[in-house]
């Protein structure tokens, strides 16, 4: 839950202050170099809050459908390569294009 609040947050910090400007003026009005960056930010901010909703769906299910085997089956480290898997792929699928 702290990750998808993380990964919220910087939708709201990050990403949406230069998209505000950008509705208000109708056009880009920071510098060029920034908006490349931005847009990354944009895709790996939104990538990562879609993939946290994702393990922790995956989560819940494990769950419901196994209790007595949870606590075996998601430990720490677990939990915590998982969140590790979601940040890259987001960081991966976002910055390298550029």
């Amino acid at each position: 839950l702290v990750s998808l609040f993380m990964s919220d947050l910087m939708v709201g910090l990050v990403v949406m202050p230069p998209a505000m400007l950008n509705q208000l003026y109708g056009r880009w009005v920071l510098q060029e170099d920034f908006c490349s960056l931005w847009a990354s930010f944009d895709v790996m901010c939104c990538s990562a809050s879609i993939l946290n909703l994702c393990v922790i769906s995956l989560d819940r299910y494990l769950l419901i459908t196994s209790p007595l085997q949870y606590k075996l089956r998601v430990t720490s480290c677990r939990a915590l390569a998982l969140i590790l898997a979601t940040w890259t792929l987001a960081a991966l699928a976002s910055f390298l294009p550029i």
